[in-house]
């Protein structure tokens, strides 16, 4: 439920970022969860060695794949561009952390 919301905010927030209906973001959210979950970890092992070297900022760039590959997968959920998944990954992260502070 705060996934989806979380999703919501940052599509709202984030210029370039579409989310067509309700629909879109509960499977957004989904999508989002298994990527982190099951290609994510993959991602990170695999650039470990440049993660290193810029101190884990490619990580962003990691979480910015993550977003684009579930903007082609889910028909409701569209991103622009590469910025536009970077700053939607960024303001995904903040409203994640405010409901999991506030909850």
């Amino acid at each position: 439920m705060f996934r989806t919301l979380a999703v919501g905010v940052a599509a709202y927030v984030v210029p370039g970022v579409t989310v067509t209906d309700l629909w879109g973001a509960v499977v957004a959210a989904i999508v989002l969860g298994i990527l982190n979950t099951i290609v994510r970890p993959v991602l990170l092992f695999l650039t470990l060695p440049i993660n290193i070297l810029s101190l884990g900022l490619f990580t962003l760039v990691i979480n910015t794949v993550i977003v684009l590959i579930a903007a082609e997968v889910v028909p409701g959920f569209g991103v622009s561009g590469f910025w536009a998944a970077f700053w939607f990954s960024l303001a995904l992260t903040v409203v994640n952390w405010f409901l999991d502070k506030s909850s």
